[in-house]
């Protein structure tokens, strides 16, 4: 066995270092296949998904599964540092000192003399800052900065966000009520002209003054779909046990058999 393998093998406690040393094993010449196949983008959703899972512990207040999913997070940073490394493209050691320069360049009121006292303030010189640094000069390049790459519905709010800060919002929620409205009969008509393109658009214009709309509110438009479809889950699963009781599936009922089992859901969910 490799002095190092054996090494690695016998320890009780790891450290990063040792995930490091880990990650470079199983990508070396007699190291894992699958590792050593891999690619930035051929474990790109991999980081993805584990993002998620990090998100569900937090979510759920689990402590266990948020360490755990955190560790798996973690191994996707190492795993693309490795591989950029052999590359000769950068180290770990480059992405920990890219960040910490970073913090300190991005908090001057800890690390140099600028007075911030509330978190607004904070997040005011943060935004300010990072234009600076990405040489953004216009409002417009501020919104284009918002990854498009982020899910649908969260990037709508940090765009939304950023140009409000710009100065584009509705003055009050009557009137973002009142866009949805409008964006409703531009829907029925795009239908009644069974034109594909304008129907796409509509649909697309009503979610977005959707979203707009409950920024406005002071929500998370993310945060609300995540509960709505667990409540539909759960009315769901309510319907099947109403169905069930009956010797049916719901696949099996009329359609105003299966509307009324959806009111007696709603009605305990």
């Amino acid at each position: 066995m490799d002095i190092n393998i054996k090494k690695i093998t016998e320890k009780k406690r790891y450290d990063f270092n040792d995930l490091r040393e880990i990650m470079e094993i199983l990508r070396s010449e007699n190291g894992c296949p699958w590792d050593k196949e891999q690619t930035h983008a051929s474990i790109r959703n991999n980081f993805i998904e584990e993002t998620y899972e990090v998100v569900e512990g937090i979510d759920s207040n689990d402590n266990d599964i948020l360490k755990e999913e955190l560790g798996d997070v973690l191994l996707q940073v190492v795993f693309h540092t490795r591989m950029a490394e052999e590359e000769g493209a950068f180290n770990i050691d480059d992405v920990t000192d890219g960040i910490c320069k970073k913090l300190i360049r991005r908090h001057p009121h800890i690390f140099a003399e600028v007075k911030a006292s509330t978190s607004e303030e904070v997040l005011n010189n943060w935004d300010e800052i990072k234009k600076e640094e990405k040489k953004r000069k216009t409002a417009t390049d501020n919104l284009r900065s918002v990854s498009p790459a982020m899910p649908a519905l969260l990037r709508a709010g940090k765009i939304q966000q950023k140009a409000a800060k710009a100065g584009f919002s509705y003055s009050d929620m009557k009137s973002a009520v009142n866009k949805i409205n409008e964006k409703y009969q531009e829907i029925c008509e795009a239908l009644k002209e069974k034109d594909p393109k304008d129907c796409e658009d509509e649909w697309g214009d009503i979610l977005f003054a959707v979203s707009y709309a409950i920024k406005l509110a002071g929500l998370e438009p993310e945060q609300i779909l995540y509960k709505a479809n667990e409540r539909f889950i759960e009315r769901f699963s309510i319907m099947e046990q109403i169905a069930a009781e009956q010797g049916k599936k719901i696949c099996e009922l009329p359609v105003n058999k299966v509307e009324e089992i959806w009111k007696k859901a709603k009605k305990v969910k």
